[in-house]
């Protein structure tokens, strides 16, 4: 598989397993929603601020959109729940609040390691 293909399947995968349509996570990014589609099918590159804020957005690393493995791929999430009922404008807030969620576990696997 093709970086492009590895990080367009698991945008995808992360956004199903956060519970977001295309439309939503084009909507938070303001791009049009075939965008979305082109970066998880692998035939467009994903920009790596888009690829920033999806991190946070879905509560993982950067480097998590390179893991071939599926079954790390699920275990990479640091908080998912469900989404339904929410506003776009409400994925923002949810992106931040993952962003402190991943930065604490990371500094708590840190600490541990001392």
């Amino acid at each position: 598989m093709t970086p492009d293909t590895i990080i367009g399947r698991n945008v995808k995968s992360y956004r199903v397993i956060n519970g977001f349509t295309q439309e939503a996570i084009a909507n938070f990014l303001d791009i049009k929603r075939e965008m979305i589609s082109y970066y998880e099918n692998g035939s467009r590159e994903v920009p790596f601020d888009v690829l920033t804020r999806l991190s946070d957005l879905y509560g993982v690393d950067l480097a998590d959109f390179y893991e071939e493995d599926e079954i790390q791929l699920k275990e990479n999430v640091a908080c998912a729940f469900r989404t339904d009922g929410f506003e776009s404008e409400d994925l923002e807030t949810i992106a931040l609040f993952k962003a402190v969620v991943k930065n604490y576990l990371k500094m708590n696997n840190l600490l541990a390691k001392l």
